[in-house]
């Protein structure tokens, strides 16, 4: 079952007996956590029927015990059960999701792991209507802007194109700082408003104008003294911007150009879909690709890939120094 059909049976009051989240991304195994939690009871029902305990705490044995109880005065109890990864002997559990009560509600939330579907545990809980699994996948890098787009516009704002792959640049793909960054700005902003570089500057504190993002717009259109301004920003502000997010970018945008040499004439929103971008951008890598030839971009990208190793510390006194970068950026536009 997905993420939204849960949370639509939820608000309808449509309930399974157990719960089991679980995956590498821990965002949307906390939101639907958190409701459940929030949602099902009442304050006053909450005090008798409602037990919240972490993975650490407890043994399978004694989650049964929880979930074997009835409620007091009311339909359901529930019994929450967070950090589950940290339970030794998960399956034991399955003693339990063989024959739950229908007035428990179990919820597991097992976060940061996979369940290993080729064991019979999974197995036979993916067979079974009377538990909700719901694997909880991390998003890759480029799946990121078009997640941030639908967030605001749930949120009831809109937000423009190179606004969103500033967010996406400086958060990386971290949901959970990504949704707190996006909520702080609708408590700022007034309905429908759009979302903007200078909205971000102001509000959160990213640089519109000093980030990597505006980096690679300075190596395309070969402007040095543009892009030694942003690394002399970088290297006056390490935490923001350390060394190894900058080379795995840089090497990423300079795979997409890459790609885009064999990519014909198709169209827009095809070459879009290809390189994992917004539309919007797709002028951006034609004229990268018109700067730089697939032989270049080889020797970049190799130049990359030994800076990413340096700032690793292999083969470098100073892993931490931004000189390397300055070099390669030099290297890069001339």
């Amino acid at each position: 079952m997905g993420f939204e059909e849960i949370i639509k049976d939820l608000e309808n009051k449509i309930y399974s007996p157990v719960y089991l989240f679980y995956g590498e991304e821990p965002y949307f195994i906390d939101v639907l956590v958190n409701y459940i939690e929030q949602n099902i009871l009442d304050n006053a029902e909450k005090e008798f029927n409602q037990m919240v305990v972490y993975g650490r705490d407890v043994s399978p044995r004694d989650i049964i015990d929880l979930a074997r109880r009835f409620p007091m005065m009311g339909n359901y109890q529930v019994v929450i059960v967070k950090e589950a990864q940290y339970i030794k002997n998960l399956e034991e559990l399955e003693i339990y999701f063989n024959a739950p009560l229908e007035s428990t509600i179990l919820v597991i939330g097992y976060k940061y792991k996979k369940l290993d579907k080729r064991k019979s545990f999974y197995k036979n809980l993916s067979k079974r209507k009377d538990v909700v699994l719901f694997e909880s996948v991390k998003f890759r890098d480029y799946e990121i802007p078009k997640w941030i787009e639908k967030s605001v516009k749930e949120m009831g704002f809109s937000i423009n194109p190179v606004a969103t792959e500033l967010l996406s640049e400086h958060l990386g793909n971290d949901l959970g700082k990504i949704n707190n960054e996006l909520t702080k700005l609708a408590i700022n902003l007034d309905e429908s408003s759009e979302i903007t570089g200078e909205v971000i500057e102001k509000n959160i504190g990213i640089s519109k104008d000093f980030n990597v993002f505006e980096l690679q717009k300075a190596l395309r259109q070969r402007n040095a003294l543009k892009a030694h301004r942003i690394v002399n920003y970088f290297e006056a502000n390490p935490k923001e911007h350390p060394l190894q997010m900058i080379s795995v970018m840089l090497h990423n945008y300079f795979m997409k150009i890459f790609l885009y040499h064999y990519m014909g004439n198709r169209k827009r929103n095809e070459i879009a879909a290809e390189l994992g971008v917004n539309p919007f951008f797709v002028n951006d890598f034609k004229s990268a690709a018109n700067i730089f030839s697939p032989q270049k971009i080889a020797s970049i990208i190799s130049q990359i890939r030994i800076l990413d190793l340096k700032s690793k510390g292999v083969g470098s006194n100073d892993a931490t120094g931004y000189g390397e970068l300055k070099e390669l950026i030099f290297k890069i536009i001339h």
